[in-house]
């Protein structure tokens, strides 16, 4: 778990300043290694994405193209939450998320400080430090926004 970890943080490290430096108004809001040799980079953009986006983040991203397959996508409905920011605008939403100790977290996110994000689950909250978080996205809930 930890070295692919590392490697998405050192990738996520890499390719944010170039595609948010060369496309004003896009975020790259994750990246996640889908197989050795092949990763997803997740972007949003202020006025939305469409495939014409992909086409100009993944020739932002050509240098790694020799080395990986990029696959570039719009967040979806279970968006990725990975920056502190991201747990802020969650608060009253249901979160999955996955720590670096394996242990899975699902429940609603209650509170989303400087260095944690509070988490309501089974009744209890539980505070879980962003550095420990592997994975995090929400849960989309039927009829629900």
């Amino acid at each position: 778990m930890a070295p692919t970890h590392d490697k998405e943080r050192q990738l996520t490290r890499e390719i944010t300043p170039k595609v948010e430096g060369a496309l004003p108004g896009t975020e790259v809001l994750a990246v996640e290694l889908t197989s050795p040799g092949r990763f997803t980079v997740f972007v949003d953009h202020v006025q939305g994405v469409d495939h014409a986006l992909c086409e100009r983040v993944t020739t932002v991203l050509r240098d790694y193209l020799g080395d990986y397959a990029v696959d570039v996508s719009s967040p979806g409905v279970e968006r990725p939450l990975r920056k502190p920011a991201h747990f802020r605008d969650a608060v009253g939403r249901r979160v999955a998320l996955r720590t670096k100790e394996r242990k899975r977290v699902r429940g609603e996110v209650v509170a989303a400080g400087e260095a944690a994000v509070t988490v309501e689950t089974d009744g209890k909250s539980v505070d879980i430090p962003y550095e420990a978080i592997v994975r995090g996205n929400l849960i989309e809930e039927a009829g629900k926004r």
